[in-house]
């Protein structure tokens, strides 16, 4: 755990001292992209390799479906409360 705070404070701190350079923050961001991609890729290698994940697929894709819409829909409404709420200053009455 306190390697994970340690890194994260590293981050932080390199992170900031980068601020003032548009040409690192752009380098910093296809970076970052190309870490998601291969995070993804390796996170689709894992499960392909798991057998019980694959023979369970049928079962597992209904769960996952069913999952994803709830959190969708649930992501939605609660947006749609916090922007009538904080961001919705007297705009749009009627709607």
């Amino acid at each position: 755990m306190v390697t994970i705070l340690l890194v994260m404070l590293a981050g932080i701190l390199i992170g900031f001292a980068i601020n003032r350079f548009p040409r690192m923050i752009k380098l910093n961001d296809r970076l970052i992209s190309y870490a998601i991609y291969l995070l993804l890729a390796l996170l689709g290698i894992s499960v392909g390799l798991n057998k019980t994940i694959i023979q369970n697929l049928d079962k597992i894709g209904v769960q996952a479906l069913i999952i994803t819409i709830g959190a969708i829909t649930g992501s939605v409404f609660t947006l749609w409360i916090v922007y009538r709420v904080f961001f919705n200053s007297g705009k749009n009455e009627g709607v």
